[in-house]
């Protein structure tokens, strides 16, 4: 008989091994991460960030309006649109981080205000240590210096003889020295540009003084640039100029400018065209001469003719009859009589014994790429001599009815000559060793056509505020202003045209030069 084993302690045996498996089971997937067993859940910190930026009436009183700024990336750019200052502007803003900070002082939005004359750097930082610096770049009205100019009981500046008394301060924003108020006195300037609504001006500072980063002097003009209504034909003569080998050229700065309190445009702030150790140094002995015309002559102008020009002394100061009027006509004349004597192309005894040719050169080079109006025989034709050295043409000056800007003259076009029919260089193009030294220098400039280029568009975005402010002062845009060729709606397609009839004349210039 086999052996029998109760049914019960068979139950009891059987129970704590199938309650082992389960719990084994259940302990082991457990550990395996098992989607059944809660786990506490991961605390993910934001990256830190700057969500909004901006400035309210409520904070800040000098305001008129409350200004959004644009976040995008890490730089955080908006303008004030009207000229007050930013030095105490307080911020609202909202960010994904534990603290703000700007130069590790704390910030809080809608107390803590910063100087925002300068671009301010934001850093956020989360509970975790992550940063984050952001650029705040705040423009200030147009972004262009602010000139203050205060005359003496609120006067006008009504004549172009007589100085006015008064003040000048300068806002240099960003980019230029502050220069706190002084005394100076002021008059018009100008020939056909005084008769303009915007008036420009000749500023005397009563000490020598460096004026917007310009080096130290007394005298600056300020050009109006109404008729140009780019507001960048002078200013790109310029920057030829300063890519050529001419003595010297004028610097130049846009700048908005107040009188008496009153907004009254934008302003091309320049250099004036004389002698001086900072601008065209012509020592005790030198001459700066200008071709000019007999009505344009003031009455105590000391002038000369040559057969084909009159020339007015601008510099010294000397009398009618002074042995120094007869050494400049003397030494002009000669020139003029050699340029046009039958051995004129012969080095010993022609033009070449008179004249820097380098400088005739790209006087003539910039005068006509640009085609200036003014260039081919009327005014604004600066030569200099200095003792025992040739005759130098030179500097660059009045080139705002430039590059096609203006409706009375052939100039207006790209193609065509215009300033190789002045007298002296008609004759000069009869050599062909003065043509080849042309065609060579052309290169130069051709080769730099992009670079003038970039550079009118890079002063049109400095302008692209400023325009628009001196538009609304002036109106301007879009009406016909003598003398314009053509009327665009738009500053970008007075800038377009601008640069549309350079290219142009450029390739014509490179066709024509190189066919002679």
């Amino acid at each position: 008989m086999g052996l029998t084993i109760p049914n019960k302690p068979m139950k009891l045996i059987f129970v704590p091994y199938i309650l082992f498996y389960f719990l084994s089971i259940s302990i082991l997937t457990g550990c395996g991460g098992g989607s059944e067993v809660d786990t506490p859940p991961i605390q993910q910190v934001q990256s830190p960030e700057i969500n909004q930026f901006y400035f309210t009436v409520e904070n800040n009183s000098s305001l008129s309006g409350d200004i959004q700024l644009q976040v995008d990336g890490d730089t955080i750019t908006g303008r004030v649109p009207t000229n007050v200052s930013v030095e105490t502007l307080i911020a609202t803003f909202t960010h994904s981080g534990k603290e703000v900070t700007v130069n590790n002082a704390l910030q809080t939005s809608d107390t803590t205000p910063n100087n925002f004359t300068q671009i301010q750097i934001y850093t956020v930082t989360t509970s975790d240590g992550q940063t984050k610096s952001f650029s705040v770049d705040l423009t200030k009205f147009t972004g262009l210096p602010i000139v203050r100019l205060t005359i003496d009981g609120g006067a006008s500046v009504t004549s172009k003889d007589n100085y006015v008394n008064g003040e000048v301060w300068i806002d240099g924003g960003r980019n230029y020295v502050e220069l706190i108020t002084v005394p100076m006195k002021i008059r018009g300037r100008g020939n056909s540009t005084w008769g303009h609504p915007k008036k420009p001006y000749q500023m005397k500072l009563e000490d020598k003084s460096e004026f917007l980063g310009m080096p130290s002097d007394k005298k600056w003009l300020f050009l109006a640039e109404y008729s140009d209504k780019t507001m960048l034909r002078n200013t790109i003569a310029f920057e030829m100029g300063h890519m050529s080998n001419l003595s010297w050229t004028p610097q130049s700065v846009l700048s908005e400018v107040y009188l008496n309190n009153d907004y009254i445009g934008t302003y091309n702030i320049s250099q004036k065209v004389e002698e001086s150790n900072n601008r065209l140094p012509l020592g005790d002995d030198g001459f700066l001469l200008e071709i000019d015309q007999f009505e344009r002559l003031d009455s105590d102008d000391v002038y000369f003719n040559t057969d084909r020009f009159l020339i007015n002394v601008k510099e010294p100061s000397i009398e009618w009859g002074s042995s120094e009027l007869v050494e400049i006509s003397t030494t002009i004349r000669d020139f003029e009589l050699a340029l046009f004597s039958s051995g004129f192309k012969q080095i010993d005894i022609g033009y070449r014994n008179h004249i820097d040719v380098e400088s005739f050169i790209d006087w003539f080079l910039i005068s006509e790429i640009t085609k200036n109006v003014d260039s081919k025989f009327f005014s604004s034709i600066y030569l200099h001599v200095l003792p025992g050295e040739k005759i130098k043409m030179g500097p660059l000056w009045d080139f705002d009815l430039s590059f096609g800007n203006v409706d009375y003259a052939d100039s207006r076009y790209p193609q065509g000559y215009w300033v190789k029919e002045h007298e002296w260089y008609d004759r000069l193009f009869q050599d062909p060793a003065f043509v080849s030294q042309v065609q060579d220098r052309f290169a130069f400039f051709k080769e730099n056509q992009s670079v003038i280029l970039d550079r009118i568009d890079e002063y049109a975005l400095q302008l692209q505020w400023a325009q628009q402010e001196n538009d609304d002062r002036w109106q301007t845009i879009g009406i016909y202003v003598w003398p314009n060729p053509v009327v665009y709606d738009t500053y970008d397609e007075e800038v377009e045209h601008m640069k549309n009839w350079f290219t142009t004349r450029m390739n014509w210039l490179d066709d024509a030069l190189n066919s002679l």
